[in-house]
């Protein structure tokens, strides 16, 4: 393991420059987000039932019927339950699938397990703090990532940069 002193020597020398940029990345990534709990009783009374359907019951909305498709102004788009963000407006893209796709997300502010409701095994993703189900992360996402987080809109609320209202 690499002491603090040997590593800021390194990335003085121009050499640790690729590790400076990897380190600090894994401390973005290591933000510790503090997890909400709720009863599914509370949830219902907070969130619309299509909200819960999708956030609670890992239901899907029906694409093309989300606004936050056509959402192309500078902000963040965060969770609908928690208020935690999750993307930042520069990272979304039209995937043509009929929900607000991403091609990377706030490190550490998603959580993924592996879901087989399709047989197939897939990457569900979830909000980092309440554990609401947002999506799934797919292969077949544009540079740089390749990856494509494919949301549910009912599971996100938009917040435009103060320029953009």
């Amino acid at each position: 393991m690499m002491n603090r002193r040997a590593f800021v020597k390194l990335a003085g020398s121009g050499i640790g420059l690729p590790l400076l940029t990897h380190f600090s990345l894994l401390a973005r990534a290591a933000e510790r987000i503090e997890k909400m709990h709720k009863t599914n009783a509370e949830w219902k009374r907070l969130l619309s039932p299509e909200q819960y359907n999708v956030l609670r019951e890992e239901g899907t909305e029906r694409p093309f019927t989300s606004p936050l498709n056509h959402e192309t102004r500078s902000g963040l788009f965060v969770c609908v339950a928690c208020g935690l963000p999750l993307f930042p407006s520069k990272f979304k893209f039209d995937s043509g699938t009929g929900w607000p796709s991403f091609y990377d997300m706030l490190p550490g502010h998603v959580e993924t397990k592996t879901d087989f409701k399709l047989v197939m095994p897939r990457t569900e993703y979830h909000c980092a703090r309440c554990n609401g189900h947002q999506g799934h992360v797919f292969d077949d996402g544009p540079a740089p990532t390749g990856l494509r987080y494919c949301n549910n809109g009912v599971a996100l609320r938009f917040i435009p940069d103060k320029s953009d209202t």
